[in-house]
């Protein structure tokens, strides 16, 4: 019987292709192998001057870490409510139960109320060197998708947040966190209540121009049996109200 594929054994591109934001988790630890292979990955991405800015807490399951979880969890509640009043989860479409809409509403709203059961939550923290400035992301969002990649290739699954920016003071007091070092990103990580599967984005045609703007070459095509979520461009309909999948 052929021994079937190790997870760390995916093939780049299919990983790329199949990384899905997973939001819900079993009960299941994460490994401290699992965690240094993917913190390891996280680390071989680029940042300017190859300064690698980047620090990351992991928060697992001791009683600091825990506190940390809660506040995050408070601020995930907080940070979603806000959104789905302002965004207005609950009108239109979204009174439809089966609507995209709705359904997306109930997967973040169980996200939010579950955010802190998470196996592990990783703080992402950038060590700022000079004041403050736009690019700062440039070099430290390519070690979070680095990081999610490695963990579906490890079976894992996570999500890319910004919830740690509702609790920050209380973080750097309770973590010890240095003033000069911003927090960017919490990821929770786990193994996937579910799984990764391929993710949908618009065609590549509507992406990709060649030479000018707005003129698409012949070869932006997509690969055969590729599957389109149905958003519409910028001043459009949602993609939630148009009926999109998984737009993660």
């Amino acid at each position: 019987m052929t021994r079937p594929p190790a997870p760390h054994e995916i093939g780049l591109l299919e990983g790329i292709a199949t990384t899905r934001a997973i939001r819900r988790f079993t009960d299941e630890p994460v490994s401290d192998a699992d965690l240094a292979a993917v913190f390891f990955a996280a680390t071989r991405a680029p940042s300017g001057s190859n300064r690698q800015p980047w620090r990351f807490i992991a928060l697992r399951n001791d009683e600091t870490s825990r506190r940390a979880k809660r506040l995050l969890g408070e601020t995930a509640r907080r940070m979603w409510a806000l959104k789905r009043r302002g965004d207005r989860y609950d009108e239109g479409s979204g009174r439809r139960p089966d609507s995209p809409k709705a359904r997306m509403a109930r997967s973040m709203q169980r996200f939010a109320e579950n955010f802190e059961s998470a196996p592990v939550i990783v703080l992402v923290c950038f060590l700022r060197y000079r004041e403050e400035s736009h690019f700062e992301g440039a070099s430290i969002f390519p070690c979070c998708q680095n990081l999610l990649l490695a963990a579906r290739a490890r079976g894992l699954g996570g999500v890319l947040t910004g919830f740690q920016a509702g609790a920050e003071a209380e973080l750097r007091e309770l973590l010890g966190i240095p003033d000069e070092v911003v927090l960017s990103a919490a990821i929770p990580l786990g193994h996937p209540e579910g799984g990764h599967g391929p993710v949908r984005r618009r065609p590549l045609r509507e992406f990709v121009y060649q030479g000018r703007w707005g003129e698409t070459p012949d070869w932006a095509v997509d690969p055969p049996g590729t599957r389109h979520a149905k958003a519409g461009p910028p001043g459009h309909r949602t993609f939630l109200d148009q009926g999109a999948g998984d737009g993660a």
